[in-house]
């Protein structure tokens, strides 16, 4: 009986085990995409986009499974990318500062929730108790009060150092109160960098190549511009000025190191992606534990859900930031993330916690090719339909709102005006506390800025309307062009201040409080 049993019941198990075996292989297809399709995919993309170069890296369930370049180094010199080839990964320098504190807080040397002030006993804000209240974790999560941008004109291109940078916050006004809302700031990270200097009596950079970097055989990767010296597999940054791709040349981010100045490859970063999948564990090497991830992936400041994002990503229901990371959901999933953006280099890194999924997109060009790819090989991977995001992305270019700034300002230019002043009358030396100084000189009978604190902005002033001129600079720069300066009359009719607004959406110039000085 037992045998016939068994094989009037084996068909019915044939069945069962034929439908569960379909079932399991559909899945594990699901989460095993077309790695060629990827490729053709990320060619095209980067074709559409007109970007020289980039590079792509993807790691799953523990070892890297995707990493290839494509494109060129340098528009017109060539040089292939590969998987090698050196790119600033720009503010994913941020996560890299977080981890680095985050061992300090393993080694009792400080608390997430420690005083900056115990560390810095010379941090100071407006705000005495801001000042007193700021915290280590604030300066990690955006939560500060400070613009987003806010101040970033006081390291750019910069002679002032990073300690020095954090010295002039005291003069900085927040755009809302402590802990109130999310606003990205570069400057609390630079704060964070000083913090681990002090804490751990290494500079930040020497710490992170020392305890992150080496320990990782990160061996390509530097921290520094200056270091590039005698690399030859190093992109050039490229920009769009007038609608045609030209490279740039690297800029120097040391002072603002902790905030987004390492330069790495895909093949390095894959490293630490592994790192981070593995809650701070990889290749047998445990830099950190499993509760500082989780804290560092623990949203410290939420982010409402426009109607707009959730119009492109329907699944998100929540959107935040941790320390050092982006947090949002997306199909279901955890979803750990952050960009970067450099002179002429934009950067992507996307995490899928639950899935062992992680990749890092690198370019050298300043568009959203980066975005697009990464949310296209997320869903190859979480199985979701196949989905166009390099043209979604591509639909969405349009007027740049500097564009349309311009255009505002030509409406309402008013012709057939002249200066108030003879032109030697606008020169002087005009400054503040925050920023420092600037200079309008008559040189060859036409007007001449000059931001002191910034060797290169220099720029050649002609007139506009009334007492308002146009300012160009000498050298190019791929954040921004031209503006507009206006010099304020005091009740006398002499020049008392100087306001300088150039559109842009990263260097807030009109944060400048420029007076004339004696």
């Amino acid at each position: 009986m037992l045998c016939t049993r068994a094989h009037r019941v084996g068909p019915r198990l044939l069945l069962a085990t034929s439908l569960l075996l379909a079932t399991v292989t559909s899945l594990v297809a699901q989460r095993a995409p077309d790695l060629r399709a990827l490729d053709t995919y990320i060619a095209q993309a980067r074709a559409d986009w007109r970007v020289p170069g980039l590079a792509v890296a993807i790691v799953k369930d523990g070892r890297i499974v995707f990493e290839k370049g494509y494109g060129v180094r340098h528009r017109f010199d060539g040089g292939t990318v590969d998987a090698h080839t050196l790119f600033a990964i720009a503010s994913n320098t941020k996560a890299f500062t977080s981890a680095a504190i985050a061992l300090l807080v393993e080694e009792g040397k400080l608390d997430w929730d420690t005083r900056v002030v115990e560390i810095l006993p010379w941090f100071q804000v407006a705000d005495p108790y801001v000042t007193r209240e700021m915290r280590v974790r604030d300066l990690l999560s955006h939560r500060s009060g400070f613009g987003t941008y806010s101040g970033d004109l006081l390291w750019y291109g910069t002679s002032y150092s990073a300690e020095e940078v954090v010295r002039r916050l005291r003069y900085l006004e927040p755009a809302l109160g402590f802990r109130e809302g999310y606003r990205y700031s570069n400057l609390m990270f630079i704060t964070a960098g000083e913090v681990i200097a002090a804490a751990s009596g290494m500079r930040w950079d020497a710490f992170v190549r020392t305890r992150i970097l080496a320990p990782l055989a990160m061996t390509e990767t530097v921290t520094s511009v200056a270091q590039l010296a005698g690399v030859t597999n190093v992109a050039t940054p490229h920009g769009e000025k007038a609608d045609t791709i030209r490279p740039f040349p690297w800029e120097s981010w040391d002072a603002m190191g902790s905030a987004g100045a390492i330069i790495s490859n895909v093949h390095d970063m894959a490293q630490w992606l592994m790192l981070q999948l593995g809650r701070g564990e990889a290749n047998g090497v445990r830099l950190f534990s499993d509760t500082q991830s989780r804290t560092m992936w623990t949203p410290h400041i939420m982010s409402p859900v426009s109607s707009g994002t959730a119009a492109r990503w329907p699944s998100t229901h929540f959107i935040g930031y941790g320390l050092g990371w982006s947090l949002r959901d997306y199909l279901g999933h955890e979803i750990v993330m952050h960009g970067g953006a450099y002179d002429g280099m934009y950067s992507q890194v996307l995490l899928v916690p639950e899935e062992r999924l992680g990749l890092v997109i690198l370019t050298n060009a300043m568009t959203s090719v980066q975005s697009a790819l990464a949310w296209r090989i997320v869903d190859a991977y979480l199985g979701a339909p196949a989905r166009d995001w390099s043209r979604g992305y591509l639909d969405r270019v349009g007027p740049s709102p500097e564009a349309e700034r311009w255009a505002a300002w030509r409406d309402a230019r008013a012709s057939g005006t002249t200066p108030s002043l003879a032109l030697e009358a606008y020169a002087g030396t005009f400054g503040g506390p925050l920023y420092g100084n600037v200079t309008v000189a008559l040189e060859d009978g036409k007007l001449v800025l000059r931001l002191l604190p910034a060797a290169d902005l220099v720029g050649d002033l002609t007139h506009w309307h009334r007492d308002v001129f146009r300012v160009h600079w000498r050298r190019e720069f791929p954040w921004f062009g031209d503006g507009l300066v206006q010099f304020v009359l005091n009740a006398e009719g002499d020049v008392d201040q100087v306001k300088i607004d150039v559109p842009n959406g990263d260097f807030w110039f009109t944060e400048l409080e420029l007076r004339r000085t004696p």
